[in-house]
């Protein structure tokens, strides 16, 4: 993905869709993650917090060979539209990765979000988490159970937490430190630590 900037003004959060990820994906999902977590851009990046990238081009293609792993895209196109042909760009991502608890029980995880640093603000975030979400819902419907949704975040990222609380996500109290496995990037100071969150979304 290269660098031009992006014009929020000319993109309508109503116009926002998602699609299921592909290998041809790779290299602007790739670009498109590290920009937005490990560079400076846009107010949701970890810069100050871990180094290093946030993931490989391996790592992404083995998510989308995962059947229990959803990656949806927000691309690019020359409409702005989904009728529009795609440029090869991509405006954001989301995961939905569907989990099993110890008891046999299916909740969904979402990770790897991420809205084009230019369009952050715009609206845009919070429709891609909303179709993640409804996705998600829909997926763990047949459980006849509360859907648990969960996610983490970093520790030391106030305005990152309240983020997901006005969206009626919460701290349940689990906590780990960041894994110092080079995997995930390094981390800039030892007491940092991945917070989990849930919303329990039907029942």
């Amino acid at each position: 993905m290269n660098k031009e900037i992006i014009n929020k003004n000319h993109i309508s959060k109503d116009a926002v869709f998602l699609r299921q990820a592909k290998a041809d994906d790779i290299g602007a999902l790739e670009q498109l993650l590290n920009r937005c977590y490990r560079e400076t851009a846009g107010w949701t990046n970890e810069a100050d917090l871990v180094g290093g990238i946030r993931i490989t081009q391996a790592e992404l293609a083995s998510i989308i060979d995962n059947p229990k792993h959803y990656l949806f895209v927000y691309p690019k196109t020359t409409t702005g539209t989904c009728d529009g042909d795609e440029t090869d760009e991509l405006l954001g991502c989301i995961a939905v990765d569907i989990k099993v608890d110890a008891d046999a029980n299916e909740k969904a995880y979402i990770g790897m979000f991420a809205v084009h640093p230019d369009l952050q603000g715009a609206g845009v975030g919070n429709v891609i988490l909303q179709a993640a979400e409804t996705f998600a819902e829909r997926h763990l419907q047949g459980n006849n159970r509360p859907s648990r949704l969960t996610m983490s975040i970093l520790s030391h990222r106030p305005e990152l937490l309240a983020y997901y609380q006005r969206r009626g996500y919460q701290l349940n109290g689990n906590k780990m430190p960041f894994p110092d496995d080079g995997n995930n990037g390094e981390p800039k100071r030892q007491d940092l630590a991945l917070l989990e969150l849930e919303k329990i979304v039907s029942s």
